[in-house]
């Protein structure tokens, strides 16, 4: 038996196969990258047509290499947060709306949450242009037609392949409109983002499976019939294939952005532990929730640190930085894009301080990655206090921190005494999304290819023909 597997991200779309046990099958990986557009405005988005036939694409390329034989199973892993307006035919009203996007703002006279902590319990999240209780009013007002609907990106790409496709769970408490006890549309988000009968999507339940339309199963007969699962929120999977399936075990992961997660059993109906104001919570699936914090600065910044303050490349970079012990960079605030809820800094709220004549590009580099490792460690202390027991292992993972071992030694430093280890597997959140389709989620989870941070052997070096952190 083999997976198909789909990481619907931000900078690119993946197909990947993997095996009975979710692990990745060598040579067996579609990635085209996709366009995301940004301006002074705040504006971070993607065109949905253009997304879904780079879906397409690497499906395509996964067929042609005779990869799709022996699929059983199709699961993916999606973006949070992301929407789409709709018009009565189905097409998109302009472009899809990113979890990046600061434009959004509460209507003049818009009525805020009656009790906002009781709000934030149940929804997991704020009345915040994060979230669509603010992002659909504005959407209406600045999207250039009259919605009919509205979706996220794997809402849309599904039903393109699939035929009405629902949103599952775990996207839904993305939205910051999903009751996460009940697991329905919770009536006073509803209320907050003045939606009508039918603009919402239909929720999915845990057993919903979808297959291809009939034009698609001729263009790939060895997809025809195989069952497509929920779509997993992409955080969320990753926890799932980094193993951190428990509250001991928190995961790092540092991709386009940041996040700071951990895992709890939670089943349908039953009260959640309260939720300290500044975490959000959403729901992996029908049985466990994920509690953490997410910020905008993470690989994004290490790209930026790497064009802009024209640094050395790999060996060099690594020996320069040597010199430089964790927590000895230049003072820096890491937000260039803003705010992560709760708060509401716009983008380009980066601060760089103390800087002299002395100052050398690595050392502003050191200190923008050491920004990012105190945002992690402090937050991580705030999740720990909403457990019976302490965190005793964290996780690392991501593409951004495969290009740099001292990145890692800093979270090292900044995450003790927790024990701190690397997971050197890209394709986590893949494989987090197969094994929840699998319900494979009994065990203690993946150990293949964790190291220490210092593990000379784990240290994720790229080939040459790769950037260091693909953007």
């Amino acid at each position: 038996m083999s997976i198909l597997a789909l990481d619907l991200g931000t900078s690119s779309v993946r197909g990947l196969i993997l095996d009975n046990a979710a692990a990745p099958q060598q040579d067996a990986l579609a990635r085209r990258k996709v366009a995301l557009a940004v301006d002074r405005d705040g504006a971070a988005t993607l065109d949905p047509a253009d997304y879904l036939a780079a879906l397409i694409d690497c499906v395509d390329e996964l067929d042609s290499a005779g990869r799709l034989d022996g699929v059983e199973l199709v699961a993916s892993a999606a973006q949070w947060h992301s929407v789409l307006p709709l018009d009565p035919a189905g097409a998109p009203i302009g472009p899809l709306m990113t979890w990046l996007d600061t434009r959004p703002a509460a209507l003049p006279g818009a009525a805020a949450p009656a009790d906002e902590a009781d709000f934030h319990q149940r929804t997991g999240t704020w009345w915040h242009r994060f979230y669509w209780t603010v992002r659909l009013p504005w959407l209406r007002r600045h999207c250039g037609g009259r919605p009919a609907c509205f979706v996220g990106l794997p809402e849309y790409v599904l039903t393109g392949l699939l035929g009405p496709a629902p949103m599952s769970v775990s996207q839904a408490s993305g939205t910051g409109m999903l009751d996460l006890v009940t697991m329905q549309w919770d009536t006073e988000a509803v209320q907050l983002a003045a939606v009508r009968p039918g603009e919402l999507p239909e929720l999915a339940p845990a057993d919903w499976r979808g297959q291809l339309r009939a034009e698609f199963a001729r263009r790939w007969p060895a997809l025809a019939g195989v069952p497509w699962t929920p779509t997993i929120g992409d955080g969320a999977a990753s926890n799932i294939g980094s193993g951190c399936l428990d509250p001991s075990r928190a995961a790092v992961t540092v991709g386009t952005s940041a996040a700071v997660r951990v895992v709890q059993l939670a089943a349908p109906g039953v009260p959640l532990p309260p939720l300290p104001a500044h975490l959000w919570r959403y729901r992996v699936d029908h049985t466990r929730i994920v509690t953490g914090r997410a910020y905008s600065a993470g690989g994004n910044l290490y790209s930026w640190a790497n064009r802009e303050l024209r640094l050395p490349q790999g060996a060099e970079l690594e020996r320069a930085l040597e010199l430089i012990e964790p927590g000895e960079g230049v003072p820096a605030d890491p937000r260039f894009g803003g705010d992560r809820p709760p708060g509401r800094a716009p983008a380009g709220s980066g601060e760089l301080r103390g800087l002299g004549f002395g100052t050398t590009a690595v050392d502003i580099f050191a200190g923008l990655m050491e920004g990012v490792c105190r945002q992690v460690a402090g937050d991580l202390d705030e999740i720990e206090s909403t457990m019976a027991g302490p965190v005793t292992e964290v996780v690392l993972g991501g593409g951004a921190l495969a290009a740099s071992n001292w990145w890692r030694r800093a979270f090292g430093a900044a995450l003790a005494p927790r024990q701190v280890r690397y997971m050197a597997e890209p394709e986590v959140g893949a494989t987090g999304a197969a094994l929840v389709a699998l319900g494979r989620l009994d065990g203690p989870g993946p150990a293949r290819d964790i190291g220490r941070t210092d593990d000379g052997e784990s240290a994720g070096k790229l080939p040459a023909s790769q950037p260091l952190y693909p953007s």
